[in-house]
């Protein structure tokens, strides 16, 4: 059964006659949901079917693949017909021919030896080790497909690419038919920003992402129970831009933080409507983009205790220059917060000399976090860690890039 809908991807994938299909590809380039469409168009001709789709962890499949699988099915009639039902818990598809197909994560290689499949999506591969990869593969008996945005080289262009069963296929928003204009003109406008972000987003090519603004955040389970609020941020989007709405926390010299919401075509009325379902208290101070006064004012006429930043000259840097001192701990449910932070840098010039000011993209949820910053923190002093509280360290290095060519 093949999709109606279904870009050049789809077919790429599809009929490849390598054991290993890598998906290297820029930003919305429509690799993952291609992938999904196989695997489904595979679970519905063959019965008995082990299929398993692999995330960095399940914050990372809920809000990326397994979402998209969810869009699949419901857009889908025909699939639709061939599910006998999906488990929300287990997030498991299952057959009426017998095949399963099931979202899951692995916690290391040990953990990843138990199970056996017939074919192994590899969801944002970078995020995952070469061990678990490892394991997982020799426990797959027809075919693996890998995706993953090339930000820098990593064990795929190290182990695998250029390999005998291996088959490289490099996509970009060029791909994907279904894509809008708005949205395609946002990603090549980071030619202007940054050509290295450019080469890695919009062209989907090996980068450097070198010059990262922010090496001091962690990822944490969950915010302390002794953690004060300090403030939530607000940004206001709408049609190209998230929304982005986060709280921060404090405690022994250290930042907690959450992320809340990262949405667009949001209405002050439905921002307000999120807030409350995500359960976030009338008195919580909210400190939103004073360039937006109207939406400040008919969210404080909705209920909420909200005001402008207070930005002032040099605001940007002075706000980032606060962060940078306190060690950030982000919520591994908070997935758009850690993307933006391993993406958010400074700007160069042509020549690569790095200039004083951050690229203005990948900052939907970082830029509520420095109204908060700037409006409500000062610098610390000396930072006390309890060593019951050490946060797991965020991927960090370079490796040189590759160039490659489709």
């Amino acid at each position: 059964m093949i999709p109606q809908k279904a870009s050049v991807l789809f077919s790429k994938n599809y009929y490849t006659d390598k054991h290993v299909a890598v998906n290297q590809g820029g930003t919305s380039s429509g690799k993952t949901v291609a992938i999904l469409q196989v695997l489904f168009s595979l679970a519905c001709q063959t019965e008995g079917l082990v299929i398993t789709v692999v995330g960095q962890d399940i914050p990372n499949l809920k809000s990326g693949a397994l979402r998209d699988a969810l869009n699949i099915f419901y857009g889908w009639p025909e699939l639709q017909l061939m599910v006998k039902s999906y488990n929300r818990t287990d997030r498991i598809f299952e057959f009426y021919n017998g095949t399963i197909v099931e979202f899951k994560s692995y916690e290391n290689a040990q953990d990843a030896k138990s199970g056996k499949r017939d074919y192994l999506f590899v969801n944002e591969a970078n995020g995952i080790s070469f061990d678990v990869y490892t394991e997982l593969a020799l426990r797959t008996r027809l075919k693996i497909f890998i995706d993953y945005n090339p930000n820098s080289a990593f064990w795929v262009h190290d182990r695998l690419i250029g390999n005998p069963g291996i088959q490289l296929i490099i996509s970009d928003h060029r791909h994907n038919p279904f894509l809008s204009s708005q949205t395609k003109e946002k990603i090549e406008a980071l030619q202007q920003q940054d050509p290295e972000q450019w080469r890695v987003y919009a062209r989907g090519l090996t980068g450097k992402i070198t010059g990262l603004i922010f090496n001091n955040w962690f990822i944490c389970e969950e915010i302390p129970a002794e953690a004060k609020l300090v403030a939530a941020g607000l940004d206001f989007g709408f049609t190209n831009d998230e929304t982005g709405f986060l709280m921060v926390y404090k405690q022994n010299g250290q930042l907690w933080v959450d992320e809340v919401i990262y949405e667009t075509g949001l209405t002050n009325t439905d921002i307000s409507a999120r807030l409350n379902a995500a359960g976030i208290s009338r008195h919580v101070d909210i400190i939103a983009d004073s360039a937006e006064p109207k939406s400040i004012e008919e969210l404080r006429r909705l209920g909420w205790k909200i005001t402008g930043a207070k930005k002032g000259a040099d605001s940007v840097n002075n706000s980032i220059d606060i962060l940078k001192r306190y060690p950030i701990n982000v919520t591994r449910q908070s997935v758009n917060l850690r993307n933006e932070l391993g993406r958010y840098k400074w700007r160069t010039d042509r020549t690569g000399r790095t200039l004083n000011e951050p690229v203005d993209s990948w900052n939907h949820l970082i830029d509520p976090l420095r109204y908060v910053a700037l409006n409500k923190l000062r610098s610390p002093g000396r930072v006390k860690r309890n060593s019951w509280l050490a946060p797991v360290p965020a991927k960090g290095g370079v490796i040189t890039g590759m160039n490659l060519l489709v």
